[in-house]
């Protein structure tokens, strides 16, 4: 999570909204209206507006406990057991035993390291078969930190159209790319994007409020009533208290978020610059949140690794052997919540 406080207006609002009775009983399954109609108004300024010709309005929103309950909700909409959906490696292990739990199987292409851990649209294509519902993919990325630019975007797309499937993306770090970069995609402007796209989103990692879990899926409104009846077998309604105060703080945080997105490329500069002085360590991509490192350890383990610098350097990462098969050279080091400050100490911590 972001290792620094929420906006104190945000703060306010929360405060007000827990105090509210009329919110202490179910709400709309799809989410409130403030929140969903507040959040088309956002689409519209990270993607840009119009969408398309027929317009994009709350109907295709959909308010969820978290990023990951909008995972497990999406998939659990297109696909069931005995079906499959396509699994990019390095990927988020949560995308990978939700999948297990669920039932539905799961197909993998590897994104590697010399191509910058960005997939290859051919390679994806030869492993869709007619059990591959949907085709996942992260930017930017959980682990690598890789951002899909919006020419592949549109080549993974394409092959979605091409093939009858899905392209489900998680978008959770979507606010913290660099000040001033185009659009993520450009995909909501196609006129078929609600035929073949379903697009995932955290308010909790972009507002600072994990612990209130607040997600979204913006999706064709036939997907959005079938994701409302999973729902009403997992939660029936996200908090409706932290969806208020976040409608209501939302319109007037663009100067806060986008001084969160220079401080966050604070911290990725500062990073490289440390990493470029260890010779035996090398940044192999780092992105909007997270650095992929390559460690200097032949010998061990990722996880070795990973509990030596715990035990013996106080630094907390992740080992690459959680995100799939042959990862046991990295280490997923997530810069975001430590500030620049710290991140200086590693020149002198990492062995």
């Amino acid at each position: 999570m972001p290792g620094y406080a929420p906006p104190p207006l945000l703060l306010k609002c929360l405060s007000e909204a827990a105090g509210r009775p009329e919110l202490l009983g179910y709400g709309n399954i799809e989410g409130e209206d403030a929140l969903r109609s507040a959040y088309v108004k956002d689409l519209e300024r990270s993607y840009g507006a119009p969408f398309d010709s027929t317009g994009f309005d709350s109907a295709e929103v959909h308010i969820t406990s978290g990023c990951n309950q909008a995972f497990v909700a999406a998939a659990l909409t297109v696909a069931g057991p005995g079906e499959k959906l396509l699994l990019i490696t390095p990927f988020y292990f949560n995308h990978e035993t939700t999948l297990a739990m669920l039932g539905i199987g799961v197909e993998k292409v590897a994104a590697t390291a010399d191509k910058g851990f960005l997939p290859a649209p051919e390679e994806l294509a030869a492993a869709i078969t007619p059990e591959v519902k949907a085709l996942v993919c992260v930017t930017p990325n959980n682990p690598t930190g890789a951002v899909y630019q919006p020419e592949l975007m549109e080549a993974l797309f394409d092959l979605c159209v091409e093939h009858g499937i899905w392209l489900l993306v998680d978008e959770t770090y979507r606010d913290f790319l660099p000040e001033g970069r185009s659009v993520p995609h450009r995909l909501f402007q196609r006129a078929n994007w609600r035929k073949h796209l379903i697009g995932l989103y955290s308010f909790s990692k972009s507002f600072c409020i994990p612990g209130h879990r607040l997600g979204a899926i913006t999706a064709d409104p036939l997907i959005v009533d079938n994701v409302a009846k999973v729902m009403d077998n997992l939660q029936i309604c996200a908090p409706r208290a932290a969806q208020v105060a976040v409608a209501q703080a939302m319109p007037d945080l663009a100067d806060w978020r986008s001084a969160n997105r220079i401080e966050i490329a604070r911290r990725r500069a500062t990073l490289e610059a440390v990493i470029s002085g260890l010779p035996n360590w090398q940044i192999e991509t780092i992105g909007a949140y997270f650095s992929y490192i390559r460690h200097p350890f032949e010998k061990s383990s990722s996880s070795e690794v990973a509990q030596l610098l715990a035990e013996k350097h106080g630094l907390l990462c992740l080992p690459g052997a959680f995100f799939g098969n042959g990862q046991e050279a990295f280490l997923r080091v997530a810069f975001a919540n430590a500030d620049c400050s710290d991140l200086e100490q590693l020149a002198a911590r990492l062995p």
